[in-house]
Parts: C-alpha cells; structure tokens; sequence
C-alpha cells in the first residue's frame, strides 16, 4: 500500500482533499493511504511515506520539506487549480503517474 501525506498550514482544507482523494482511489480500486499534517508536524512521519504533497498555501516551505526527505521521495506542491476546486481524482491520477503505478 502507498503513503502519501499532505502537507498544509493547519489541516482544515486539506483533509477534505484527502477525502475525495480516498474518495478517487477506492472508484479506481486502489488501496493507498493518505494523511494531512500541518507543516510544523510532517517531519515525524516523512520517512514513513512515498510522495510528500504540498498544499498551494504552504508551497514556499518545499525547500524544507525537501531537506527533510533527503531525496528518498518525490515533494510536489498541488496545483493551485486542482487544490482550489478540490480536485482529489486528478491529483491522485498526478500521484499514480508519479510513482509510475
């Protein structure tokens, strides 16, 4: 099973991404699991997950979240579109492609 964890400023938004993103998954068969942590916690769990997923809002923190990581997963920040308009389906399917499943 996949991780992957959203990172955010407090959570608020984010877990209703994660919802239509499990949402996605559970339409396509996919079992993954997702989580949304404030900035100030994801270092507790990065090296528990396989992409790290950064919330528009919080996109200028990618070089820390990166140094956390170390290169041993991808840290992409989501489309502010696909954020704005909850997109959850075509940000999983970006997550799916970039883990090459």
């Amino acid at each position: 099973m996949k991780k992957i964890l959203l990172v955010c400023a407090a959570g608020m938004s984010t877990s209703l991404l994660v919802n239509k993103m499990k949402a996605a998954a559970k339409e396509k068969g996919f079992e993954i699991d997702i989580d949304a942590l404030p900035v100030s916690e994801c270092a507790s769990v990065v090296d528990e997950v396989d992409i790290v997923l950064l919330g528009p809002q919080v996109r200028f923190q990618k070089p820390q979240v990166d140094a956390l990581v170390k290169g041993r997963v991808p840290v992409q920040v989501i489309d502010m579109k696909l954020y704005g308009t909850m997109n959850g389906k075509a940000i999983l399917e970006g997550v799916l492609k970039t883990l090459g499943i």
